[in-house]
């Protein structure tokens, strides 16, 4: 096995491949009975994280290998839907000594990591705690494939899936700092004269009005939707809105609680408490304060609620609220008897989903094209992990080489800031450093 290291993971500027990039380095400094890759892949229309599977799927396992070793792990799941037969059976006479696969049901949110910790070791995660508090790291499939390659390739590509209403929906493998657009067009290019861009998955990405708007390490996907589409009528409601319509709708069902999945994980939020928020100044009780451990799956508004009202953006309010109040929930109980009672029969079917979202009009598939998609100029954001911004290394007018370091974490007494290295995804000059984004060309 590659002697790679958490350095070498550094410096190859590995983050989270799809959520909020948090780098892969902090992870694998840690320790952990076990690790996990994410290749549940629960968003609608996305299918990156089996096409890479499918095709590098040695190197994944290589990966997560290498991830056991760092954080000397003896057990290594690879969590993928069953119904991903194909993949399974490829994958099964390859693994290694002490990793297995465990199928997961086509459900959503199975790729949320409390679900599939819970899902997979059975263990519940703490409100507010993170994995490793239960014995386990877990991580993304391309992630773990950039774990394999620390030492030979720094992350200066990306798998994405282009998929909506686009010609021929696919996978693509894209140089970082590419335009949306870019991607778009080779995905034979929008279907509908007033395309959308959903970067992400339409349950938790976002509405990107800037069709040229650049993909970094964590973008995932981009779902392009006509503009009378019930999921971009979602993203373009404003809070006022959100407010006014909350406060004269909601009859307090219930229902976006009883199908939350950390609320069914015993932890103590409730949104259709935090609705009541809209109408009472109530967010000091503990009730509403619990909405600071909502995932922001958007399934209560999505799916749950049957009056189309939003509670995920209520409970995403909420906690914006209590962290400028600097309010938090000291020693949040939760109910370790929740899931077992009711996780199993509560589980929202991916295809049930698609129907209730108008995606069933859509072709669901994504094969892969891993030939990397050339592009003549690059925008590399300083910033494409949680942390703090990369300090540019390089300036303009310098030539750099495809792999060149142009950022790093900024050094404060002798100790990097929480952060990872940034790398030029073509050869090219350095024609701009502007808003924290270094232009190559």
């Amino acid at each position: 096995m590659s002697r790679i290291t958490v350095h070498d993971v550094a410096e190859a500027g590995v983050v989270g491949a799809g959520g909020a990039g948090f780098p892969t380095h902090v992870k694998l400094a840690a320790q952990a009975d076990t690790v996990l890759v994410n290749a549940a892949e629960c968003e609608p229309l996305l299918h990156k994280d089996k096409e890479v599977l499918r095709a590098h799927g040695d190197g994944v396992i290589e990966g997560l290998a290498i991830a056991m070793r760092l954080v000397g792990a003896k057990r290594g799941v690879i969590g993928i839907k069953e119904k991903y037969g194909d993949v399974i059976k490829l994958l099964r006479p390859r693994l290694s000594a002490g990793i297995e696969i465990a199928p997961l049901r086509d459900a959503y949110p199975a790729g949320d990591e409390f679900i599939l910790v819970y899902d997979v070791l059975g263990r519940v995660i703490p409100p507010g705690k993170i994995p490793l508090a239960v014995g386990a790291v877990v991580m993304n499939v391309e992630t773990a494939l950039n774990v394999a390659q620390a030492d030979r390739r720094p992350v200066t590509d990306k798998y994405l899936s282009v998929a909506g209403a686009v010609a021929e929906p696919a996978t693509l493998r894209v140089p970082v700092g590419i335009t949306l657009a870019e991607c778009v067009a080779a995905a034979g290019g929008a279907t509908v004269p007033d395309a959308n861009y959903i970067v992400g998955g339409v349950m938790m990405g976002r509405l990107e009005t800037n069709h040229d708007a650049l993909v970094d390490k964590t973008t995932g996907g981009v779902i392009v939707l006509p503009d009378e589409h019930v999921v971009v009528r979602r993203y373009r409601q404003d809070w006022p809105r959100i407010v006014r319509v909350g406060r004269s709708a909601c009859d307090q069902c219930s229902f976006c609680t009883e199908l939350c999945p950390r609320w069914l994980l015993g932890h103590p939020i409730e949104p259709h408490r935090a609705m009541r928020s809209l109408e009472f100044n109530l967010v000091g009780e503990a009730n509403v304060i619990g909405t600071a451990f909502c995932c922001e799956c958007n399934l209560c508004t999505m799916m749950s609620c049957p009056e189309d009202l939003d509670p995920k953006n209520v409970c995403a309010q909420n906690k914006r609220r209590l962290l400028a109040e600097k309010k938090r929930y000291e020693n949040p109980p939760f109910d370790p008897r929740r899931p077992e009672l009711h996780m199993a029969n509560r589980k929202t079917p991916t295809a049930r989903l698609m129907q209730k979202l108008g995606l069933r009009q859509f072709r669901n598939v994504g094969p892969l094209r891993d030939e990397v998609l050339r592009t003549a100029k690059v925008g590399i954001r300083l910033k494409q992990h949680i942390g703090a911004p990369c300090e540019a290394s390089v300036r303009v007018g310098d030539r750099v080489a495809k792999g060149q370091v142009v950022g790093r974490p900024a050094v404060a007494d002798g100790k990097p800031a929480l952060g990872a290295a940034v790398h030029a995804s073509i050869d090219g000059t350095v024609t701009a450093i502007d808003n924290g984004v270094v232009w190559i060309g």
